[in-house]
């Protein structure tokens, strides 16, 4: 990626020009994607989220378990659509675009699988090049070249499986990067991770900066979050405040969140 410069790609969806990176406008979803029906109180997994992302923030998404951080990221990627409200992606609805590099947890992902470091990295090229197009030099180059920027061009030939999960959350950054994401969506990456390898991630991402890439992240640490990132959003099924740091962090709004049960990392 070059900062200050874009260049349309093949596949997927034009930008709109000055579009915020992601706008919510009363989202709702229920769990599995379906709202409970035949309740009094229904519960939802998501309710009424409306806010918008600028190009190129870094955005904190805390809250206690089962808050919809999870769900809100499948949202955002298209993999997920919500029961009613509207999502812009750079102004387009979120299906179609290849901007948006989406990891999970890493509980989530099925590490035995028989890749190679850099094949993984190659599946963020697939979107720019097509299905149907065999990588070329240009491709590697890349490849590569994001490899080397995360710090793991050594890991190159190993299997995925055999990696540290440091070494495995800067595989799928590195991926993001060959993919040339503007929206990156972290689920929870710092979970396991020793503090020099969490500052070691978080240097990446400030990294990121540079290239303009919007963040979102997932996390359970508080501290990390408001020393680290633009803006924090505190969740709980609905936003309970979006705000600077040091707003959004209010006793008020940390009691209205976790209902007195909130445990420092």
């Amino acid at each position: 990626m070059t900062q200050g410069k874009r260049i349309a790609a093949p596949h997927g969806i034009a930008h709109e020009p000055g579009a915020p990176t992601l706008e919510m406008d009363d989202v709702w979803a229920g769990y599995n994607g379906r709202l409970t029906a035949g309740s009094a109180a229904p519960r939802h997994a998501l309710e009424a989220l409306t806010f918008r992302v600028e190009r190129g923030e870094r955005v904190a998404i805390v809250g206690p378990n089962g808050a919809g951080k999870s769900t809100l990221f499948k949202i955002i990627a298209g993999t997920l659509r919500p029961d009613r409200g509207r999502v812009t992606i750079f102004g387009h609805g979120p299906d179609g675009h290849i901007c948006i590099a989406y990891v999970p947890q890493r509980n989530l992902v099925d590490w035995n699988f028989p890749v190679t470091v850099e094949d993984v990295v190659m599946m963020g090229r697939i979107g720019q090049i097509g299905l149907l197009r065999r990588p070329g030099k240009s491709d590697w180059a890349t490849v590569r070249a994001a490899l080397g920027r995360v710090g793991a061009a050594g890991l190159a030939h190993k299997h995925i499986g055999e990696l540290s999960g440091g070494q495995q959350q800067r595989v799928f950054l590195a991926r993001a990067l060959a993919q040339e994401a503007e929206l990156l969506l972290l689920d929870e990456p710092l979970n396991g991770l020793d503090i020099p390898t969490q500052d070691a991630i978080m240097g990446i991402l400030d990294d990121l900066r540079r290239d303009g890439v919007t963040v979102l992240l997932a996390t359970h640490d508080l501290d990390m979050a408001a020393e680290r990132f633009d803006r924090i959003m505190l969740l709980n099924r609905r936003v309970v405040a979006f705000e600077s740091p040091a707003t959004a962090l209010r006793a008020e709004n940390l009691l209205h969140a976790y209902g007195g049960h909130l445990h420092h990392p």
